[in-house]
């Protein structure tokens, strides 16, 4: 387990640097970048001062060397002018252009509290689908389970971000209260405290159900499917045949065997609840990293949608691995396979 460990550890490291470049360069792609486009506008306006200011902070972060120099200073592999190492490797995770402040200020509470809205739709889709799937593929073509296909077809059929105007309209008209957000007004910009905190769990309900729905959905549908292919298999029949208990002949093979696929997807549900609740976080005012990584692609602030952008891809190297450890925890075959490698 240890050499496995340190296997995956170092392959993770160089996909992170292969996406680090690829992001980078990518970014880099459209003509101009964010001080460039604001240079134009200031000597368009006369403002000499101002215009001297952005191009210092070009020399500074090197925007005026060839890109590739740029990306090695970036990551920290190429040293500033003053000759120190000082980037995202140093921990630096760089300079936001827009907001004029570095961008570990800018985000701040936003990527732990991206990281809590993503942890509690997980937790959501997986406590409501698997005990729904299990209900609908053991009662088959029963009102439950025609119940079960009418909502989950809903579920898929609905966008997020109708649904989260659809309860902000109605929440306001019939309960006049408002549910954007993720904790009170009041709380806005001050310290964390146990009221901050039961603020924030009471307003999490809603983008959690909203974010979540459409996922559970397709949870149920598919884990419905998985586990009656698992029911029809001989091994199940044989278990039923010699009086192995109903429940435990669900629990101990099938229900497991139906888990994989969705086990499997961690690695991709984290960075896709992140990319894809965006238009969700705007309509509910979150502050999550969506929104912001949309203003910075828009504006060109490079090194913010850089970091933000890096922080996806390390939730799903770090979620496919956790997903293969629970796999091989999961199934023994699975296990069994990497140890004969």
């Amino acid at each position: 387990m240890i050499r496995y460990l340190a296997r995956r550890t170092l392959t993770m490291a160089v996909t992170l640097l292969v996406i680090s470049a690829l992001i980078f360069f990518i970014i880099k792609l459209p003509p101009g970048d964010f001080l460039t486009n604001q240079i134009a506008e200031l000597r368009s306006q006369g403002e000499a001062a101002s215009v001297a200011k952005a191009q210092f902070l070009m020399q500074q972060y090197g925007l005026d060397r060839p890109v590739w120099e740029q990306y090695l200073r970036w990551i920290g592999l190429w040293p500033n002018p003053d000759g120190a190492f000082n980037g995202l490797l140093q921990g630096n995770w760089g300079w936001s252009f827009e907001y004029d402040r570095p961008v570990r200020e800018v985000v701040g509470d936003a990527l732990w509290l991206t990281l809590v809205v993503n942890l509690a739709v997980v937790i959501f889709v997986h406590v409501v689908s698997i005990p729904i799937a299990i209900y609908s593929a053991t009662r088959q073509y029963s009102l439950g389970d025609y119940i079960a296909t009418f909502i989950g077809y809903i579920g898929l059929a609905t966008p997020s971000f109708l649904l989260a105007l659809v309860m902000l309209f109605y929440a306001n008209r019939w309960f006049e209260v408002s549910i954007g957000g993720l904790y009170d007004s009041a709380y806005a910009g001050q310290p964390w405290s146990w009221d901050k905190v039961k603020s924030l769990l009471a307003h999490l309900v809603v983008p959690t159900l909203v974010i979540g729905l459409g996922g559970t959905a397709a949870m149920i549908r598919r884990m419905r499917a998985n586990l009656l292919d698992e029911l029809a298999k001989q091994y199940v029949v044989t278990a039923r045949a010699k009086g192995l208990p109903p429940t435990r002949a669900l629990l101990k093979y099938p229900f497991r065997m139906s888990l994989n696929p969705f086990i499997a997807d961690i690695g991709n549900l984290l960075p896709h609840l992140v990319s894809g609740s965006v238009l969700v976080s705007l309509v509910l005012s979150l502050p999550t990293v969506g929104p912001i990584l949309l203003a910075a692609l828009k504006s060109q602030d490079q090194f913010l949608a850089g970091f933000i952008l890096m922080f996806v891809a390390l939730l799903t190297v770090v979620g496919m691995l956790v997903s293969d450890l629970l796999l091989a925890w999961l199934d023994p075959r699975i296990r069994l396979g990497g140890s004969a490698r």
